[in-house]
């Protein structure tokens, strides 16, 4: 009885192995392919519990599982040469899918990175060419979808013979080398000097004529004031002239003593002079009271006085002024 159930268990246990490993599961977002001694047998492309046969050794069923969603493959810093010579550095991507399983198993072995490297090829040679018949000025204009196009309808057909399907090809960046970057900035920044270099000596320029025009108003205006002083100063002293010509006709004694008293007042105008006179000198005859003009004399003196222009002293000096000259002490 114990025997029979043992064997019982040990069937039960086969047949469950068995069904277990006659049995798999392709997952939602995936693929699989099932191969029997090497030889794809069906591809399954629903999600779902699926059998095969049990036990996959000595070449039986195999399951290979791929994924059907879209796969990227990246493109960075690919160094193409434009048109005009100059070399740039480009950054552009694809996208994928798996479309034909049984193709890319036959083509690939089943290997992503196997197709990938085989893609990268053929799209680092479609970018290549497309940048290579046009200028740096295309790829940041309009043109630039047309180039994307281009670099896709080159890659596609070799995508299809590895049961790929290529949905989009983008370029994401295109830019100088750092070679090229430098000699760019190197330009720019002697442009930018030359510019501001320039500006400088405009400034100098408008600067140097802004101040000879100053110093020509200036001298303008000083000349001009000048004059009008002279002119100023010749009418004051004429006016003055004519005063004194009046006062000497109408009173030469006053005008005398007047004259006498302003001779005075220089000489003496320093508190430290010293002067040395005889006492009879005429520089101090005024300060003798019997000396002092009166009026009635300097009214008959008027009446015989000659033309103001005949006898006024000229040049601020008169026939009487002090003759002694203060000596300064010692």
């Amino acid at each position: 009885m114990a025997n029979r159930f043992t064997s019982l268990l040990i069937v039960l246990a086969v047949v469950v192995l068995a069904l277990w490993s006659s049995l798999f599961v392709v997952r939602e977002g995936t693929q699989a392919i099932v191969t029997r001694f090497g030889e794809i047998q069906r591809v399954v492309n629903e999600p779902g519990l699926y059998f095969k046969l049990p036990f996959s050794f000595a070449g039986a069923d195999n399951i290979q599982v791929l994924p059907t969603r879209l796969q990227r493959l990246d493109l960075d810093n690919l160094r193409v040469q434009v048109s005009g010579g100059a070399f740039y550095e480009v950054d552009a991507f694809l996208v994928y899918r798996i479309s034909d399983a049984a193709v890319f198993r036959q083509t690939t072995s089943g290997s992503i990175p196997q197709a990938e490297q085989r893609l990268r090829t053929r799209f680092n040679n479609a970018v290549r060419q497309v940048y290579g018949l046009r200028n740096f000025e295309a790829a940041l204009s309009e043109e630039r979808g047309q180039m994307m196009v281009e670099v896709r309808n080159q890659i596609r057909p070799e995508a299809r013979s590895l049961g790929i399907d290529l949905q989009d090809v983008r370029i994401r960046r295109t830019d100088l080398t750092a070679e090229v970057s430098q000699q760019t900035f190197a330009r720019m920044r002697a442009e930018r000097l030359a510019e501001a270099e320039r500006v400088r000596a405009r400034g100098r320029v408008s600067a140097r004529e802004i101040r000879a025009a100053a110093d020509r108003n200036v001298s303008e205006t000083v000349a001009a004031a000048r004059r009008d002083a002279e002119i100023l100063q010749g009418e004051g002293e004429a006016e003055r002239n004519a005063t004194f010509a009046n006062v000497y006709q109408r009173d030469p004694a006053f005008f005398e003593f007047y004259r006498s008293m302003q001779a005075y007042r220089t000489a003496l105008d320093n508190g430290n002079t010293t002067m040395v006179l005889s006492p009879n000198s005429d520089f101090f005859r005024f300060f003798d009271s019997n000396t002092l003009p009166t009026t009635g004399s300097s009214q008959g003196a008027a009446g015989a006085t000659s033309s103001p222009s005949a006898s006024a002293p000229q040049g601020g000096s008169t026939a009487t002024s002090p003759s002694v000259a203060p000596t300064p002490s010692n």
